[in-house]
Protein backbone atom coordinates (compact mmCIF):
# COMPACT_ATOMS: atom_id res chain seq x y z
CA UNK A 1 0.00 0.00 0.00
CA UNK A 2 2.76 2.40 0.75
CA UNK A 3 4.48 1.67 -2.39
CA UNK A 4 1.10 2.53 -4.20
CA UNK A 5 0.79 5.85 -2.35
CA UNK A 6 4.67 6.75 -2.60
CA UNK A 7 4.06 5.83 -7.02
CA UNK A 8 0.99 7.70 -7.51
CA UNK A 9 2.61 10.93 -5.22
CA UNK A 10 5.12 10.40 -7.87
CA UNK A 11 3.00 10.45 -11.25
CA UNK A 12 1.70 13.29 -9.86
CA UNK A 13 4.69 15.29 -9.49
CA UNK A 14 5.48 14.02 -12.53
CA UNK A 15 2.42 14.94 -14.37
CA UNK A 16 1.81 18.63 -12.73
CA UNK A 17 -1.21 17.40 -10.31
CA UNK A 18 0.91 18.42 -7.03
CA UNK A 19 2.05 21.27 -7.16
CA UNK A 20 3.58 24.53 -4.95
CA UNK A 21 2.18 27.71 -6.93
CA UNK A 22 3.40 29.99 -4.42
CA UNK A 23 6.55 28.90 -4.00
CA UNK A 24 6.87 28.27 -7.91
CA UNK A 25 5.17 31.74 -8.93
CA UNK A 26 8.24 33.03 -5.93
CA UNK A 27 11.02 31.34 -7.90
CA UNK A 28 10.04 32.27 -11.36
CA UNK A 29 9.80 36.25 -10.05
CA UNK A 30 13.18 35.77 -8.59
CA UNK A 31 14.78 34.15 -11.76
CA UNK A 32 13.70 36.74 -14.07
CA UNK A 33 14.28 39.37 -12.02
CA UNK A 34 18.20 38.32 -11.69
CA UNK A 35 18.37 37.10 -8.18
CA UNK A 36 19.35 33.67 -9.26
CA UNK A 37 21.63 34.48 -11.89
CA UNK A 38 22.89 37.27 -14.67
CA UNK A 39 22.08 35.49 -17.40
CA UNK A 40 18.84 37.34 -17.77
CA UNK A 41 20.34 40.06 -18.03
CA UNK A 42 21.31 39.34 -21.65
CA UNK A 43 17.53 38.74 -22.45
CA UNK A 44 16.97 40.86 -25.43
CA UNK A 45 20.44 41.03 -26.23
CA UNK A 46 20.52 37.40 -27.02
CA UNK A 47 16.83 36.62 -27.05
CA UNK A 48 14.60 39.86 -28.72
CA UNK A 49 15.11 38.23 -32.26
CA UNK A 50 13.80 34.98 -31.68
CA UNK A 51 10.97 36.15 -29.50
CA UNK A 52 10.09 39.22 -31.91
CA UNK A 53 9.70 36.42 -34.66
CA UNK A 54 7.09 34.28 -31.93
CA UNK A 55 5.07 37.27 -31.77
CA UNK A 56 4.92 38.18 -35.31
CA UNK A 57 3.21 34.79 -35.91
CA UNK A 58 1.29 35.02 -33.07
CA UNK A 59 -0.45 38.43 -33.98
CA UNK A 60 -0.67 37.12 -37.69
CA UNK A 61 -4.57 37.88 -38.69
CA UNK A 62 -4.61 39.89 -35.82
CA UNK A 63 -6.13 43.77 -36.30
CA UNK A 64 -5.76 45.48 -33.23
CA UNK A 65 -6.26 48.75 -34.53
CA UNK A 66 -8.32 50.63 -31.52
CA UNK A 67 -8.11 48.16 -29.47
CA UNK A 68 -7.75 48.41 -25.69
CA UNK A 69 -5.33 45.52 -24.76
CA UNK A 70 -4.09 43.32 -22.00
CA UNK A 71 -0.25 41.80 -22.50
CA UNK A 72 -0.23 39.32 -19.59
CA UNK A 73 3.38 37.75 -19.20
CA UNK A 74 4.70 40.88 -21.20
CA UNK A 75 8.86 40.08 -20.28
CA UNK A 76 10.34 43.26 -22.16
CA UNK A 77 7.30 44.12 -24.27
CA UNK A 78 7.97 42.44 -27.14
CA UNK A 79 3.80 41.71 -28.03
CA UNK A 80 3.15 45.10 -26.47
CA UNK A 81 5.13 47.16 -29.03
CA UNK A 82 3.94 44.90 -31.65
CA UNK A 83 0.39 45.57 -30.98
CA UNK A 84 0.82 49.57 -30.67
CA UNK A 85 2.60 49.31 -33.89
CA UNK A 86 -0.30 47.38 -35.35
CA UNK A 87 -2.52 50.31 -33.98
CA UNK A 88 -3.91 49.62 -30.84
CA UNK A 89 -4.95 52.12 -28.90
CA UNK A 90 -3.73 51.11 -25.42
CA UNK A 91 -1.64 48.55 -24.06
CA UNK A 92 -1.24 47.25 -20.56
CA UNK A 93 2.38 45.60 -20.28
CA UNK A 94 2.03 43.55 -17.17
CA UNK A 95 4.40 40.58 -15.24
CA UNK A 96 5.95 39.56 -12.61
CA UNK A 97 8.61 40.37 -12.41
CA UNK A 98 9.53 43.96 -11.98
CA UNK A 99 13.05 43.90 -13.53
CA UNK A 100 11.37 42.95 -17.21
CA UNK A 101 8.63 45.24 -16.39
CA UNK A 102 11.68 48.28 -15.65
CA UNK A 103 13.08 47.15 -19.12
CA UNK A 104 9.69 47.67 -20.93
CA UNK A 105 9.55 50.97 -19.47
CA UNK A 106 12.86 51.81 -20.90
CA UNK A 107 12.10 50.51 -24.31
CA UNK A 108 8.59 52.28 -24.66
CA UNK A 109 10.66 55.52 -23.15
CA UNK A 110 13.18 55.51 -26.15
CA UNK A 111 10.29 54.24 -28.56
CA UNK A 112 8.24 57.15 -27.57
CA UNK A 113 5.28 56.06 -25.98
CA UNK A 114 3.61 57.53 -23.23
CA UNK A 115 1.12 56.61 -20.44
CA UNK A 116 -1.98 57.48 -23.13
CA UNK A 117 -0.58 54.47 -25.06
CA UNK A 118 0.66 51.93 -22.47
CA UNK A 119 0.69 51.10 -18.96
CA UNK A 120 2.64 49.15 -16.83
CA UNK A 121 1.50 46.49 -14.03
CA UNK A 122 2.97 43.82 -12.22
CA UNK A 123 0.68 41.18 -12.12
CA UNK A 124 0.15 37.39 -11.00
CA UNK A 125 -1.74 35.53 -14.24
CA UNK A 126 -4.01 33.26 -12.51
CA UNK A 127 -5.35 37.08 -10.23
CA UNK A 128 -5.72 39.54 -12.64
CA UNK A 129 -5.82 42.58 -10.61
CA UNK A 130 -8.80 43.81 -13.44
CA UNK A 131 -12.83 44.30 -13.47
CA UNK A 132 -14.78 42.08 -15.04
CA UNK A 133 -15.06 43.35 -19.21
CA UNK A 134 -11.76 46.04 -19.16
CA UNK A 135 -9.85 44.96 -22.78
CA UNK A 136 -10.87 44.63 -26.16
CA UNK A 137 -8.08 41.78 -26.21
CA UNK A 138 -6.37 40.18 -24.04
CA UNK A 139 -2.93 37.93 -24.96
CA UNK A 140 -0.21 36.33 -23.53
CA UNK A 141 2.53 35.15 -25.83
CA UNK A 142 5.11 32.30 -24.51
CA UNK A 143 4.44 32.17 -20.99
CA UNK A 144 1.99 29.13 -20.53
CA UNK A 145 5.17 26.49 -19.57
CA UNK A 146 5.94 29.17 -16.73
CA UNK A 147 2.41 29.16 -15.14
CA UNK A 148 0.99 26.35 -12.18
CA UNK A 149 -2.46 26.41 -14.14
CA UNK A 150 -2.52 28.04 -17.45
CA UNK A 151 -6.22 27.16 -17.30
CA UNK A 152 -7.07 29.21 -14.29
CA UNK A 153 -4.81 31.76 -16.46
CA UNK A 154 -6.89 31.69 -19.61
CA UNK A 155 -10.00 32.02 -17.24
CA UNK A 156 -8.94 35.22 -16.18
CA UNK A 157 -8.16 36.57 -19.66
CA UNK A 158 -11.47 35.25 -20.73
CA UNK A 159 -13.17 37.35 -17.49
CA UNK A 160 -11.50 40.81 -18.05
CA UNK A 161 -12.13 40.24 -21.62
CA UNK A 162 -15.39 42.48 -23.48
CA UNK A 163 -18.08 40.56 -24.88
CA UNK A 164 -17.14 39.98 -28.32
CA UNK A 165 -13.64 40.49 -27.84
CA UNK A 166 -10.38 38.24 -28.32
CA UNK A 167 -8.41 35.76 -25.83
CA UNK A 168 -5.29 35.01 -27.46
CA UNK A 169 -2.48 32.43 -26.01
CA UNK A 170 0.81 31.72 -27.11
CA UNK A 171 1.68 27.89 -25.59
CA UNK A 172 4.63 25.41 -25.78
CA UNK A 173 4.61 22.61 -28.00
CA UNK A 174 5.68 19.26 -27.96
CA UNK A 175 9.08 20.36 -29.48
CA UNK A 176 9.82 23.59 -28.14
CA UNK A 177 13.32 24.15 -26.98
CA UNK A 178 13.71 20.16 -26.21
CA UNK A 179 17.28 20.40 -27.28
CA UNK A 180 18.53 22.27 -24.57
CA UNK A 181 16.17 21.37 -21.93
CA UNK A 182 17.83 17.38 -22.73
CA UNK A 183 21.12 18.74 -22.96
CA UNK A 184 21.22 21.15 -19.88
CA UNK A 185 19.34 17.70 -17.87
CA UNK A 186 21.76 15.24 -19.00
CA UNK A 187 24.85 18.06 -18.39
CA UNK A 188 23.73 18.90 -14.80
CA UNK A 189 24.08 16.95 -11.24
CA UNK A 190 20.47 15.60 -10.49
CA UNK A 191 20.07 15.39 -7.36
CA UNK A 192 20.44 19.33 -7.26
CA UNK A 193 18.23 19.58 -10.14
CA UNK A 194 15.33 17.01 -8.99
CA UNK A 195 14.65 18.56 -5.96
CA UNK A 196 11.78 20.13 -7.68
CA UNK A 197 9.47 18.99 -10.46
CA UNK A 198 10.37 20.37 -13.48
CA UNK A 199 8.42 23.78 -14.27
CA UNK A 200 8.13 23.33 -18.13
CA UNK A 201 5.01 22.01 -19.20
CA UNK A 202 4.33 21.34 -23.15
CA UNK A 203 1.07 21.63 -24.37
CA UNK A 204 -0.73 20.10 -27.11
CA UNK A 205 -3.52 21.46 -29.42
CA UNK A 206 -6.24 19.47 -28.11
CA UNK A 207 -5.16 20.41 -24.62
CA UNK A 208 -5.55 23.93 -25.38
CA UNK A 209 -8.52 24.34 -27.33
CA UNK A 210 -10.02 22.63 -24.20
CA UNK A 211 -8.63 24.61 -21.70
CA UNK A 212 -9.85 27.87 -23.78
CA UNK A 213 -13.70 25.90 -24.60
CA UNK A 214 -13.33 25.07 -20.73
CA UNK A 215 -12.90 29.09 -20.04
CA UNK A 216 -16.19 29.81 -22.14
CA UNK A 217 -14.78 30.82 -25.11
CA UNK A 218 -15.99 30.51 -28.71
CA UNK A 219 -14.84 30.67 -32.28
CA UNK A 220 -11.43 28.97 -31.65
CA UNK A 221 -8.94 29.13 -33.64
CA UNK A 222 -5.54 27.17 -33.94
CA UNK A 223 -2.43 26.72 -35.47
CA UNK A 224 1.47 25.55 -34.93
CA UNK A 225 4.18 27.44 -35.88
CA UNK A 226 7.42 25.62 -35.60
CA UNK A 227 11.32 26.78 -36.67
CA UNK A 228 14.45 25.85 -36.13
CA UNK A 229 17.29 28.51 -34.72
CA UNK A 230 20.83 27.55 -35.77
CA UNK A 231 23.71 28.75 -33.49
CA UNK A 232 27.30 29.33 -34.37
CA UNK A 233 28.85 27.01 -31.48
CA UNK A 234 27.34 25.29 -28.37
CA UNK A 235 28.31 28.37 -25.72
CA UNK A 236 26.33 30.31 -28.02
CA UNK A 237 22.90 27.98 -27.80
CA UNK A 238 23.84 27.33 -24.33
CA UNK A 239 23.87 31.39 -23.66
CA UNK A 240 20.33 32.09 -25.33
CA UNK A 241 18.94 29.19 -23.75
CA UNK A 242 20.27 30.65 -20.75
CA UNK A 243 19.40 34.46 -21.07
CA UNK A 244 15.59 33.32 -22.36
CA UNK A 245 15.24 31.14 -19.21
CA UNK A 246 16.97 32.92 -16.50
CA UNK A 247 18.74 30.02 -15.52
CA UNK A 248 18.13 28.45 -13.00
CA UNK A 249 15.75 29.38 -11.49
CA UNK A 250 13.87 25.95 -11.57
CA UNK A 251 16.69 23.93 -9.98
CA UNK A 252 17.58 23.43 -6.56
CA UNK A 253 21.40 24.46 -6.49
CA UNK A 254 23.20 26.00 -3.49
CA UNK A 255 24.16 29.62 -4.84
CA UNK A 256 27.84 27.73 -4.52
CA UNK A 257 27.62 25.47 -7.26
CA UNK A 258 25.74 27.48 -9.62
CA UNK A 259 28.51 28.10 -11.45
CA UNK A 260 29.93 25.52 -11.75
CA UNK A 261 26.88 23.40 -13.11
CA UNK A 262 26.42 26.47 -15.52
CA UNK A 263 29.73 25.81 -16.53
CA UNK A 264 29.01 21.60 -16.93
CA UNK A 265 26.25 22.58 -19.17
CA UNK A 266 27.99 24.90 -21.45
CA UNK A 267 30.74 22.07 -21.78
CA UNK A 268 28.03 19.56 -22.79
CA UNK A 269 26.73 22.23 -25.08
CA UNK A 270 29.97 22.50 -27.11
CA UNK A 271 31.18 18.59 -26.53
CA UNK A 272 28.23 17.68 -27.86
CA UNK A 273 27.51 20.35 -30.95
CA UNK A 274 24.04 21.77 -29.39
CA UNK A 275 23.70 24.55 -32.14
CA UNK A 276 20.05 23.79 -33.22
CA UNK A 277 17.40 24.85 -30.38
CA UNK A 278 13.21 24.50 -31.59
CA UNK A 279 11.19 26.89 -31.31
CA UNK A 280 7.32 24.91 -31.29
CA UNK A 281 4.63 27.74 -30.97
CA UNK A 282 0.92 26.76 -30.43
CA UNK A 283 -1.45 30.00 -31.30
CA UNK A 284 -4.72 30.16 -30.03
CA UNK A 285 -7.56 32.47 -30.35
CA UNK A 286 -11.10 32.61 -29.14
CA UNK A 287 -13.83 35.11 -29.11
CA UNK A 288 -15.62 35.65 -25.66
CA UNK A 289 -19.32 35.44 -26.60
Amino acid sequence: MKVLVNCNNLLAWLTGDARDAKTMKERMKLGYEGAVSDDVKRYDELGLEIQTKSGIAQLEGIDPGGMEALDVGCGTGVLSFLLLERGAKTVVCGDISEYMLAQARAKAAQKGYGEERILFRQLDAEALPFEDNCFDLSITGMTSGLLPDLGKAIAEMARVTKSGGLVGVGAHGYEHYWEPVDACFRAVTKRLILGYRLEYWPRKEKSVRKLMKKAGLAEIKMRRFLWRNNFRTGSEAYDFFAAISSAWWYAKFPPAKLAGESEKARRYYERKNVTQITDDVIIAYGRKP
